[in-house]
């Protein structure tokens, strides 16, 4: 009887100490949970300020194509000066000296090695012609207002123009000519130029590009138009040693 009290009796003061035991700490465990969601947070608005990958490369590749469209462009011009250093004389009988040359053809305006047969028979003679004999006296007009310094001679089946030599005073004409169609092509390459970086700054403001994505293409652009300028010089240089030739 006496060890069932005594049972009885421990048992109750274990009870009695579980009721009033102080519960185990948990604010190391909260405290890293608020630590853990604090950080998810801040990765959240990371992430919401910055543009996707997908985007940055989209822009990267319009920057790109901006740079290549610049250099198709510069190109053209390039051909363009090629063109009209091509009208320019040089005391040598050249079928490309009448290219921008044109005539009245059925009230449209032609040009004339579009209407004609443009031959050289010598070095100091050009032959024109014609498809349709019936425009011989539109297309000498035309050669004769063009201001080109040449006196053609229609026979009425061909036109045919003796290529004088130059005097010096014509040849400074020409070369002054010269360096006016290289300063066109050097003025249209750069407008080139101030239009492809205002495209890349717009981006730059819009957030499409990076401050250095955007320098490195102006960069790009700087350096075709430098590149396309020295040719521009070099083709009128060429032009230019060809008229003082004698």
């Amino acid at each position: 009887m006496k060890l069932s009290t005594s049972i009885f009796a421990a048992a109750a003061v274990s009870c009695a100490n579980a009721f009033t035991a102080t519960p185990a700490p948990i604010v190391g465990h909260s405290l890293q949970r608020s630590a853990a969601a604090s950080a998810s947070v801040a990765t959240i608005d990371q992430r919401s300020h910055r543009r996707p990958a997908t985007t940055l490369q989209m822009s990267q590749e319009e920057m790109e194509l901006i740079t290549m469209d610049a250099d198709e462009r510069m190109d053209k011009t390039m051909s363009n000066l090629a063109e009209n250093l091509m009208t320019i004389r040089t005391g040598r009988a050249n079928p490309n000296m009448l290219d921008r040359v044109e005539a009245d053809y059925y009230g449209a305006m032609t040009p004339i090695n579009q209407m004609a047969t443009i031959s050289v028979p010598s070095s100091q003679q050009l032959q024109i012609s014609p498809f349709d004999k019936g425009s011989l006296v539109d297309i000498e007009k035309a050669i004769i207002y063009a201001a080109l310094g040449f006196t053609p001679t229609n026979d009425g089946s061909v036109i045919r123009i003796n290529i004088p030599q130059l005097t010096e005073e014509r040849r400074q004409e020409l070369l002054k000519q010269c360096k006016s169609i290289g300063e066109e092509s050097k003025v249209a390459i750069r407008n080139i130029r101030r239009d492809c970086v205002d495209s890349i700054k717009k981006m730059e403001k819009a957030g499409d590009l990076g401050k250095d994505q955007a320098l490195d293409g102006i960069d790009a652009v700087q350096k075709l138009t430098d590149d396309h300028v020295k040719l521009v010089d070099a083709s009128v240089g060429k032009k230019e040693k060809e008229v003082t030739t004698l």
